[in-house]
């Protein structure tokens, strides 16, 4: 990423306004009259220490971030920064070498929001990249690179999309987030567990953890911001955040393990805190993501479902899979659940599943893909009659589960293609009405990606090996080593490339494609079209039961 040369920074002259016949940008309130000589112009250290991000692009624009803080560790959850507002300049470039500024201005970084800064831009012109950069006193950020979707009614230049989830800190190094930067995707989805609440050494692998989790179990603001700023500390994430823009969502770990609603992992134990929990996670998260004002938390609410388009090419549903959903049937884990079938329940909320039925009904996209947290087709784990399946993904709100797939359906929607995270492997399957039919109508695709580094290493074996893929004949693909998948989208077909790490507790590992799947326009189901040979140097003997393994780590307690 090009590094601008500080005195190529204009600093005198800058307004919201910026070149000639664009429309301003968004950076939020600026300081009134009464504040603004209490407005600080410059940090004394550098306070660019967790980088840049951009998000949520349109054809017009994308939100740019930056959090100022210089002692980003610091226990009040402050990042050393003093309880005052600072300027903070922002200049937007047509080029890497930042030759041409096209747009420019000033925002105010306040105390109340993290010292974070969202800048809104519109007006720029469609499918084309952008870099930006920041400034505050004589502390120049590094450059990140953002783009902008393709006009409405175009299919754009294809679009080159990875999505990742599941970066445990403690468990390994993010060397398949500096590999996925590496590969200079045109967008990011991050699909929840960007980061983990527990203290140090909770949740650990086999061999021990290999860095550790600075502060307490989070639970308030101070500790959700000091862990946010704990994660953007690696470089790693701090060169995919300035890589592309990225659209995120948030699993359970963000907040606490498996909450749903407005109920705790432990419900047993009572903890009449946890809506002032959820309302500094929610805040923090916010204040820490590339995200447009529309997120803005209400308290302990806010609004992070969402649609982005890219042209007529793809529209991205983007749910919130915890925030509205009811609380587990019969707990967590797998279990044979009656309450799993009972339609009143559900998984995104009435209000959420109604906004995504409406928004099939309406698209017309060549693809609709679908960003979202658990798995969303049938695992059973038993080859008996009994159905026992994860009742926190989708399996545990299987009503839920068909009421959407049918909506798609019924909407004459083109390619479904549902992206998943959370179970720490590559997946890839078919997606039914009916999974009890193996013969059924395949109706759509999913796609899974493995942790970042959730789980540690993890381990290469033959695809096909695991049991799940027999009691399930719709599951096509699995593998149990990190990393992320990288796709490539067109008019013709989504082609995606499961990228691999062989170990995330060294440093540096190089990465590669373990296999690629494609899906066709208009023919729902993936096809393999690639496999790496399995390395016997580097395979491990399997475990004398990969359905316990596969339960254990997706079920496990710290």
């Amino acid at each position: 990423m090009s590094q601008l040369s500080r005195r190529s920074f204009l600093v005198t002259g800058l307004t919201a306004g910026a070149a000639a016949g664009l429309p301003a940008a968004h950076a939020g309130p600026g300081p009134g009259p009464a504040e603004a000589s209490a407005v600080s112009r410059e940090p004394r250290s550098d306070p660019f220490t967790l980088g840049v991000a951009s998000g949520d692009p349109d054809s017009g624009g994308f939100v740019i971030w930056t959090r100022l803080a210089p002692r980003p560790l610091a226990e009040d959850g402050a990042g050393g920064m003093p309880a005052r507002p600072f300027t903070v300049h922002w200049q937007v470039y047509g080029d890497e070498a930042g030759r041409r500024i096209l747009r420019h201005g000033v925002a105010t970084a306040r105390p109340e929001r993290g010292h974070s800064v969202h800048v809104e831009l519109d007006g720029l012109a469609a499918d084309r990249d952008y870099w930006y950069r920041f400034k505050a006193g004589p502390h120049v950020s590094p450059t990140g690179r953002a783009r902008t979707a393709p006009h409405p009614l175009s299919y754009g230049s294809g679009l080159a999309m990875a999505f990742a989830s599941c970066a445990q800190y403690e468990h390994g190094h993010f060397t398949a987030y500096r590999r996925l930067a590496e590969d200079r995707p045109d967008l990011v989805l991050h699909l929840g567990d960007y980061l983990y609440e527990y203290r140090r050494d909770t949740y650990t692998i086999p061999g021990g953890n290999v860095r550790h989790h600075e502060g307490p179990e989070t639970e308030t603001l101070a500790d959700y911001r000091r862990r946010h700023a704990q994660y953007k500390t690696d470089p790693d994430l701090r060169a995919a955040h300035a890589a592309a823009p990225w659209l995120v969502v948030w699993d359970d770990h963000e907040l606490d393990n498996n909450w749903a609603g407005e109920v705790p992992e432990r419900p047993e134990v009572p903890q009449p805190g946890f809506p002032a929990r959820r309302e500094a996670a929610f805040r923090a998260y916010h204040e820490n993501m590339p995200l447009r004002r529309r997120s803005v938390p209400r308290g302990a609410d806010m609004r992070l479902y969402r649609r982005i388009l890219w042209g007529r090419l793809a529209v991205f549903h983007l749910l919130d899979t915890r925030q509205h959903r009811d609380d587990q049937g019969c707990g967590d884990g797998y279990r044979d659940c009656p309450e799993a079938a009972d339609p009143a329940r559900s998984i995104t909320g009435e209000a959420q599943e109604h906004w995504l039925l409406e928004g099939f009904r309406r698209s017309r996209a060549r693809w609709d893909i679908v960003g979202q947290q658990v798995f969303f087709a049938q695992r059973d784990s038993d080859a008996g009659p009994a159905k026992i399946t994860n009742q926190d993904a989708w399996d545990g709100y299987a009503a839920s589960r068909e009421r959407i797939t049918r909506g798609w359906v019924e909407a004459g929607v083109r390619n479904p293609v549902v992206l998943t995270g959370d179970v720490h492997a590559h997946w890839a399957g078919d997606l039914k009405l009916d999974y009890d039919d193996p013969a059924g109508r395949t109706v759509g695709s999913e796609l899974v990606t493995s942790s970042i580094t959730s789980g540690g290493d993890g381990r290469d074996s033959d695809p096909a090996a695991h049991p799940f893929l027999a009691i399930n004949p719709h599951l096509r693909f699995h593998n149990d080593q990190r990393g992320y998948v990288l796709t490539r989208i067109d008019r013709e077909a989504l082609t995606a490339d499961f990228k691999v790490v062989p170990q995330v507790t060294r440093p540096g590992a190089a990465a590669y494609t373990r296999a690629t799947f494609v899906i066709e326009d208009r023919v729902p189901g993936v096809r393999q079209t690639y496999l790496r040979p399995l390395d016997p140097s580097a395979a491990r003997t399997p475990e004398a039961d990969p359905i316990q393994e596969t339960v254990d780590r997706e079920t496990l307690r710290p």
